[in-house]
């Protein structure tokens, strides 16, 4: 049987407490998650993330540091963003209890991730918006910071709980992954420019992008079917 929860990516954007780090892999370990990515760490590798990681080293010795973002979840079909802000213009919503379900079911089609940001200021808009999904954790509206390694084990101990109800659904079509998406937001971008129908400070970026975000899963041929419309029309012009 295919480990679900070995198919979830946790990702840390731009950490800058490497016993933060060590903590989330030992929040990992103890609810069976292993693939940790780490997005420009601050200070990585550092004794503080094996000290905090208090016997979880084989995810933290795994774990891989990426550049960008959009690098450590390129071939994943789904990403979910966590934060406890509201956003103007954020991606459809979920609460943690509900996106953890959510999440496992994608994994027979690919791995999905689950994104976090930095410890003080969290994910920037555009970290956001390459994900699909925003997820919101259940706190105090008086104080709802959580620390990252908590808001990590949070997520897993969900993720850990969603594992008895869900059975993954096996498509017929391969679905899209984020590279994919990002490929057609490119696209529509240079295409909404070239035409004078994107203005400069335009909102259009945000506002397509949460647009597709309420697409439950785009297939990897709809999104072909979308940039092959999009370079015809370019062609007529």
């Amino acid at each position: 049987m295919m480990n679900l929860l070995e198919r979830v990516r946790i990702v840390l954007c731009r950490p800058s407490h490497p016993g933060n780090i060590g903590s989330a892999a030992r929040a990992m370990r103890t609810m069976g998650l292993v693939d940790l990515r780490l997005v420009a760490p601050l200070r990585y590798p550092a004794p503080e993330a094996e000290w905090l990681a208090s016997g979880a080293t084989d995810v933290l010795g795994a774990a891989r540091v990426q550049a960008t973002l959009v690098e450590a979840i390129g071939d994943c079909v789904a990403a979910f963003a966590f934060s406890a802000r509201p956003r103007e213009w954020s991606p459809h919503s979920f609460g943690v209890r509900d996106a953890a379900p959510a999440a496992l079911a994608r994994t027979a089609d690919g791995p999905v991730a689950f994104v976090f940001g930095n410890e003080s200021a969290g994910l920037t808009n555009d970290e956001m918006f390459a994900c699909q999904t925003l997820v919101h954790i259940p706190a105090d509206p008086a104080y709802t910071s959580l620390n990252l390694a908590q808001a990590v084990q949070v997520a897993c101990y969900e993720l850990r709980m969603a594992l008895g109800a869900v059975v993954p659904s096996m498509r017929s079509e391969k679905l899209a992954t984020t590279a994919d998406l990002e490929g057609l937001y490119a696209h529509l971008e240079q295409a909404a420019s070239a035409t004078g129908f994107m203005a400069p400070g335009s909102k259009l970026r945000e506002r397509w992008r949460r647009l597709f975000s309420r697409v439950p899963a785009f297939e990897r041929e709809e999104v072909n079917i979308l940039r092959g419309l999009l370079k015809a029309l370019q062609k007529r012009q």
